[in-house]
Parts: C-alpha cells; sequence; structure tokens
C-alpha cells in the first residue's frame, strides 16, 4: 500500500509537487485522487509564491493506470458530488485551467488516464521505459476524458487517429518524436529533469508566464471556450457507447483473459 494520503503534494521553492500515491492499485483514480489532485490545483493557483506545478505518480510501476474501476465496481463515486469540483474533469485535472504551468512527469505505463492525464499537461517529461497509449476501443468504450479529441490535436492527425483506433500503445522514445513528451530520460532521472523545467519557468516574471499560458491555451475564466463542443460531443457519444452490449463486454472480456466477442450493438 502506497503510505499516507491517496495524493501527496510538496513543495520545492516556487515549484509545487503532486503525487498520485496509490501504486498498489497502478495510481488509477478514485475520488479522493480526484480532489486532492482538483484541490491541490486551486491551491497553487491561489498562491503567489507557486509558479510552476509537477505531476507525477508513486512508483516505477505506473503514472496512472486510469479510473479506479473496482472503487466504481463497489458502487464508490469517483466524481464528486459537488458541480464546481466534478467540473474540474478526470482526475481533477483533465479539465481544470490553471495559469501556473503544469508539468506530467511520467514513470512507468501511461495507458488510458494517464495518457489523458499527459495530454492536459502544459509538458511533459517520462521515463525511457514509459509508455502512453488509449486502449479504450479494446474494451468497448472510448477515450472520454479529452483523449479523442486531444490526441489529433497534439500529435499528426493520422498518428494520432492510428493510435485512437487501434488502442495501441507507442513508447517513450516514439512519444517524443511525436511531440506528446519534451525529454525522455532514464527512470531516475525524471524527477530531477521535470523539477529541472519547473525551475527555468518559475525563472521567468510569473504574471508574464501565467498571461502567455492563458493567451497559448485559450484560457478565459478558468474554461477553454474552443474545447467546449468537443468536450459536449465526447460526453454524448461516451453516453450512448457506455449504455451498449459492447461496453460490457469489453471488460468482463479483460477480467477473464480472451478475446472480446464483439455485437456491435
Amino acid at each position: 500500500m502506497g503510505e499516507g494520503p491517496d495524493v501527496l503534494v510538496d513543495r520545492m521553492g516556487h515549484v509545487m509537487i503532486v503525487t498520485i500515491n496509490r501504486p498498489e492499485v497502478r495510481n488509477c483514480v478514485n475520488l479522493a485522487v480526484h480532489l486532492g489532485i482538483g484541490e491541490a490545483l486551486e491551491e497553487a493557483e491561489r498562491d503567489p509564491h507557486i509558479r510552476a506545478l509537477i505531476l507525477t505518480g508513486a512508483g516505477d510501476k505506473a503514472f496512472c493506470a486510469g479510473a479506479d474501476l473496482k472503487a466504481l465496481a463497489r458502487g464508490e463515486p469517483i466524481i464528486p458530488h459537488d458541480p464546481a469540483k466534478a467540473a474540474w474533469g478526470f482526475a481533477g485535472y483533465v479539465r481544470h485551467h490553471i495559469s501556473k504551468p503544469t508539468i506530467a512527469a511520467v514513470i512507468g505505463s501511461a495507458f488510458g488516464g494517464g495518457t489523458e492525464l499527459t495530454l492536459a499537461s502544459d509538458l511533459a517529461i517520462a521515463a525511457d521505459t514509459a509508455q502512453f497509449g488509449l486502449p479504450e476501443v479494446k474494451r468497448g468504450i472510448i477515450a472520454a476524458a479529452g483523449g479523442a479529441f486531444r490526441m489529433v490535436q497534439q500529435l499528426p492527425r493520422k498518428i494520432g487517429m492510428e493510435l485512437l483506433l487501434t488502442g495501441n500503445a507507442i513508447s517513450a522514445d516514439r512519444a517524443l518524436v511525436l511531440g506528446l513528451v519534451n525529454a525522455v530520460v532514464p527512470a531516475r532521472a525524471v524527477m530531477d529533469e521535470a523539477l529541472r523545467l519547473a525551475d527555468c519557468v518559475a525563472a521567468n516574471a510569473p504574471l508574464a508566464v501565467q498571461a502567455t499560458k492563458r493567451t497559448a491555451q485559450g484560457i478565459h475564466d478558468g474554461r477553454i471556450d474552443s474545447e467546449q463542443a468537443s468536450w459536449e460531443a465526447s460526453r454524448r457519444e461516451a453516453a450512448l457507447v457506455w449504455l451498449s452490449e459492447d461496453a460490457k463486454e469489453g471488460p468482463v472480456a479483460f477480467a477473464e483473459k480472451r478475446a472480446p466477442v464483439w455485437q456491435g450493438r
């Protein structure tokens, strides 16, 4: 078990480090993780001394394995009832647009939600053993935490479509070539490199950096207007798919370690 709370928040100078602390379940996201990350981002935004934020996962097996399906199976919510906190999106992060630059420090696999957290970050450093991918179509569902549209926005469109439609994974080196991450280093050096990059950002005039981020990302009043239609399309399509027989078959087949039998309904 990870020691302490499900999310750890530390400070190093002007940098806040937020760690998903559930290595025993590959840092998958439950309600506590959603709230812990979301509240850390709120604190970082309020605190003038924080100039950059690093998001990472505990251990060396997985950065984040997506939603906690076992918690969902037990009937536990992983999204808060509070509408304002629910609006932060998956893990309290993917739709939580703050002015402070964010850096994903990826050690281990980052499939599904882990890749979506990377796509939602301004910058990313990956271990040379990291892997990225959106395997949702292999499970009968879609990448509804921004992956279905951010992948084709941030990568060359044909490559993004290939990854979305096949569900296949790519290596950290391939992710670097495609521009999904800024640097690839040995696992032991990931946090040092992320901190180096954060310190480079933090050395600049903070108000100018924050205004630059808001301008580059199109952030206005905590939202990106240009993404709203994509989020609505993602919500609508995901809701339809999740009601299908295939959406039930995918997880069952995965749990039973067999090939799924798709019905197309």
